[in-house]
């Protein structure tokens, strides 16, 4: 653990780095973000970076390089075709990951279009620990469905479980026997649930996931993009794997599973993507497939410059320094806001601080998305950007009628080597003023509502003046400072 003891006993997490660029950033006035806001349609998704004093909304794309990754990009061959750039990508993801063959692509959600068009027909079921809206998205869009086996503990916000990300291996058999081994596309977990707040599985959780896949003759995939979050809870939490190296656990998770893809996004801090597996046959089926939707095989739609960044960032996420920094700073966050009362998941997840909006705005109802309208107000009243996991970040049935999440989060990312301690007090002050006054935040309604991931692109307005009446509360409580 990177943490250092003050003289007063208090533990604070050290940064393993030290800042060699910087890039400014403005705070601008409540007025103006006020202005802002309307202008997005209340969804922060659609506000412009200028307007954008902390950028909590993801980690996907914004985690900070390393020196050596830069110098890395230097490197990068721009051969369309045989590209040495390719080979050295290709080879730290078979050194790392012990899988024969690997096939690069754009991003995250690029593999799992293309895992859904080999694997996905109508009818079809894949089974997750927890689903995530881009991977539904697709499953469904290519005539599947998707049934979650997560434990009990997931849906609890409050609770003391170190892996609340772990399948339910009673409702997997279950799931199994209900829709039979020949409608199961695959089933899939994910390191790290993102929608419960980034929580992760153990590694023998997923063995004993592997033993009834292996039973069952099922294809076992692996959404890696949250892996480094996942890794050190794994080395922290699981008493068995204490004592392993940060490489043998990921090996370990990788031989238990026939496909593996990744977000580079997330996991190797750069921007990309790939899809590592030992099945030929599986391997056969993606290569057709890669040239129609991403590119040629040995750059996938990346640049490679970005492909040079992300096999030196795979290296780095083998470094405990480095996979510990943003579960400890979210673990600061947590347990800042929990000894001022504001609801938050626990234990602290992986990829950053998830506050309860359901208990921050119990007198919101869902169907005005109390997570989508605690974005907006926390916008407000500091200019942190976060991100909406809750109602808004679902789909309508096929009838129209609202799909209630099962949590009502906001998420507040925290990049990797990006904000400091200081940035993240501020973030606390502020929500611990708007936990003061929650009873000035409204609801939302959509006015353009797109029919699929309406999150991103989607616009709401107030069902009250109650953006206004938030913003001369705050105005007049910090001028009086």
């Amino acid at each position: 653990m990177n943490k250092i003891k003050l003289f007063s006993g208090e533990q604070i997490p050290m940064e393993m780095h030290k800042v060699k660029i910087v890039q400014k950033i403005q705070l601008a006035p409540t007025s103006k973000r006020l202005e802002a806001l309307r202008e997005a349609g209340f969804n922060t998704f659609l506000l412009k970076n200028r307007d954008v004093f902390l950028d909590m909304l993801t980690d996907s794309g914004v985690n900070a390089m390393s020196d050596a990754q830069q110098a890395a990009m230097m490197l990068a061959d721009d051969s369309y075709a045989g590209s040495q750039t390719f080979g050295r990508l290709e080879q730290k993801c078979q050194e790392i990951f012990g899988k024969r063959h690997f096939l690069p692509a754009h991003q995250g959600r690029a593999c799992e279009n293309l895992l859904a068009k080999v694997l996905v027909r109508p009818g079809s079921v894949v089974i997750t620990n927890y689903h995530f809206t881009t991977t539904k998205a697709h499953i469904v869009l290519n005539g599947g469905t998707v049934v979650e086996a997560f434990i009990p503990e997931a849906l609890q916000t409050t609770s003391s479980h170190p892996f609340k990300g772990n399948m339910d291996l009673e409702k997997l058999e279950a799931a199994i026997a209900e829709y039979g081994a020949h409608r199961i596309a695959f089933v899939r977990m994910e390191a790290g649930a993102n929608l419960i707040g980034g929580q992760p599985f153990s590694l023998a959780n997923l063995a004993a996931v592997r033993n009834i896949c292996r039973r069952h003759g099922l294809v076992l995939v692996l959404d890696a993009s949250l892996l480094a979050d996942n890794l050190h809870f794994i080395k922290e939490r699981e008493a068995e794997c204490r004592g392993m190296s940060v490489r043998e656990i990921t090996r370990g998770i990788a031989d238990l599973v026939d496909v593996i893809y990744f977000s580079a996004r997330k996991l190797g801090c750069s921007r990309g993507g790939g899809i590592c597996t030992d099945r030929a046959d599986l391997f056969g089926a993606l290569r057709e497939l890669l040239p129609l939707y991403e590119g040629f095989l040995t750059y996938g739609g990346m640049s490679v410059r970005e492909m040079e960044a992300i096999a030196v960032g795979l290296e780095e996420t083998m470094d405990e320094d480095m996979i510990s920094q943003c579960p400890q700073f979210t673990a600061f966050m947590v347990e800042e806001l929990a000894r001022r009362g504001v609801p938050v998941v626990t234990p602290p997840g992986g990829l950053g601080c998830h506050i309860n909006a359901r208990e921050f705005l119990d007198h919101v109802p869902q169907e005005q998305y109390p997570a989508g309208a605690l974005a907006a107000a926390l916008y407000l009243i500091s200019g942190i950007r976060g991100m909406e996991r809750g109602t808004m970040s679902e789909a309508r049935d096929a009838e129209g009628n609202e799909v209630f999440a099962d949590l009502e989060l906001l998420r507040l990312a925290v990049p990797r080597r990006v904000y400091t301690l200081s940035q993240l007090t501020y973030a606390v002050d502020r929500i611990t003023w708007l936990y003061a006054h929650r009873r000035l935040v409204g609801g939302l309604k959509f006015v353009e509502e797109p029919k699929t991931l309406r999150f991103f692109l989607g616009r709401l307005a107030p069902l009250s003046d109650w953006p206004e009446r938030l913003a001369e509360a705050f105005e007049r409580d910090y001028a009086q400072l």
